[in-house]
């Protein structure tokens, strides 16, 4: 099987290509995420969960 002179020639061209314009596809990376913040509603619903199970626990004990 002979390698003609084109072909190599092709090879290389298809090479060059994949390396100038694969490379720069995948440094696009998706920005981080931001921190999260807290902005009080977490602390509320966890309140007025504990308010609610001891509404449960005094009015199974009342009954």
């Amino acid at each position: 099987m002979e390698v003609t002179r084109a072909s190599l020639l092709a090879v290389a061209m298809l090479a060059l290509i994949f390396t100038v314009f694969f490379p720069a596809a995948a440094a696009q990376s998706a920005a981080p995420a931001p921190a999260p913040t807290s902005d009080g509603t977490t602390i509320d619903q966890g309140v007025a969960c504990v308010l609610m199970l001891v509404a449960l626990a005094l009015t199974y004990l009342i009954h």
